[in-house]
């Protein structure tokens, strides 16, 4: 399919002077190596903690074969987006549904993509706010087991707090440092989260039967253990954007340096995930907390460590995500509500998305269920199939090639984990509040 150039004016548009405001298309003149810090930092965040816990639902077989051929997939569907972002000459596509209005047109692209990538990006920022503030009590509760007891809520006020003042960075590129320590981190805590797994050994009562009694709670875990695995790959959600911060010419276009990163990140995302998942499972088998580092209680100062680490990840990938939200929603008010672009703008938009953020995380502080519900209802999606069904229509490839094959595979799965992982994720949520002391 031969497409066509985008014909463009040379007098700047006011769309033009709203990209140099906007904070995905600010700044321009990023590195590769920045490609491969925003990309590991998106990916491996909180779900991979969660992935012995999926393992347990799915069991050895399932789990292992699920695990590696969502690692397969998104790779395949990440080199997709990264080629896509730029298949028309003349035009960047710098945000996911701008791809997507492409692909299906201007309404129903936006309505296709939007709801699942704020979904995506709100929900991921909701559940880091549940580990940030659990990895901060974890820690004041290893240091002080003595100390006052304190609620669960004040350690998400905490964290909280910290992006209201961070989520003022004008731009992706600005927070650079923040996911240089955040990806350094993400390694850091998985590697200490499978080596205190396997210097602890595989426990005395160890079991890798079902974790429920009855075969409707299998299969219900089995669902559920879908949609974790479906949420520790979320990082296409951002990828377009962080590409959009790669400078790109017709001789040296941003695919290159971008895919450069991606490759290493995704390099990253195999040194954490397979270790943690497959570690975690195999010491304490059905028995593991839906966040590994709860089933270490031992060494203090490794766990202590390790759950500092999380928070430095996750205070990087709550930026990572957030970023997006806020380039759509101030982009909104200046296009649709016609406000002028300012700081004050900025500062009310950015302050109370972190408000509602943290809001949302104190009411639903359930980190188990929130991973299966999210993962499957809105990642499987965005990182599994909408790529590849953007690529069909866009490029239709031969019926049964390959690449035609490899598409409907992808979208195939997806799908199941699109129906599947939210049923899961759902029964969790209701069991979980029906167990749960409110702001406890």
């Amino acid at each position: 399919m031969e497409i066509q150039p985008e014909k463009r004016d040379s007098a700047p548009s006011n769309d033009d002077f709203l990209n140099d405001w906007l904070p995905i298309t600010k700044s321009r003149n990023a590195k590769w190596w920045y490609s491969a810090f925003h990309n590991v930092t998106a990916m491996v965040g909180a779900g991979v903690l969660g992935l012995p816990y999926a393992c347990s639902l799915l069991g050895w077989g399932p789990g292992v074969a699920i695990m590696v051929l969502s690692w397969v997939i998104t790779l395949y569907t990440l080199w997709q987006m990264v080629e896509m972002h730029e298949m028309v000459p003349g035009k960047r596509f710098d945000r996911y549904h701008e791809l997507g209005q492409h692909a299906f047109g201007e309404k129903l692209g936006l309505w296709v993509v939007v709801p699942l990538q704020l979904m995506c990006e709100v929900g991921v920022d909701i559940v880091y706010v549940v580990t940030g503030g659990t990895s901060i009590k974890k820690i004041y509760n290893t240091l002080y087991p003595d100390g006052k007891e304190i609620r669960s809520t004040w350690f998400y006020v905490a964290f909280g707090a910290l992006h209201i003042f961070l989520s003022h960075l004008p731009s992706f590129n600005s927070i650079t440092a923040i996911s240089f320590f955040a990806s350094l981190m993400s390694l850091s805590y998985s590697t200490i989260a499978w080596v205190a797994s396997v210097r602890k050994g595989v426990q005395p009562t160890v079991s890798y039967g079902p974790r429920s009694a009855t075969p409707k709670a299998q299969l219900f875990d089995f669902f559920s253990g879908l949609g974790d695995v479906a949420f520790a790959f979320a990082g296409h959600n951002v990828v377009l954007e962080i590409q959009a911060t790669i400078p790109s010419t017709p001789g040296k276009p941003s695919k290159g340096p971008m895919w450069k990163g991606v490759v290493i990140a995704y390099l990253v995302v195999a040194a954490c995930y397979f270790p943690v998942a497959f570690c975690g499972y195999l010491v304490f088998g059905n028995q593991v907390e839906d966040n590994v580092l709860v089933s270490l209680e031992k060494p203090a100062y490794l766990i202590v460590a390790a759950n500092a680490f999380v928070l430095v990840h996750v205070i990087g990938s709550y930026q990572v995500f957030a970023m997006p939200v806020f380039d759509m929603m101030e982009s909104f008010l200046v296009k649709q509500m016609h406000f002028k672009p300012s700081l004050m703008l900025r500062t009310i938009t950015r302050t109370s998305y972190v408000l509602f953020t943290m809001l949302v995380a104190i009411t639903l502080p359930f980190f188990g269920g929130l991973l299966s519900f999210l993962g499957g209802f809105s990642f499987a999606p965005t990182s599994y199939y909408i790529p590849c069904i953007i690529w069909l229509i866009i490029y239709k490839p031969k019926r049964f090639s390959l690449s035609w094959f490899a598409n409907y595979i992808c979208i195939g799965i997806g799908v199941i984990l699109t129906i599947l992982g939210p049923i899961g994720g759902m029964i969790s949520l209701i069991h979980s509040s029906q167990t749960f002391k409110f702001f406890s």
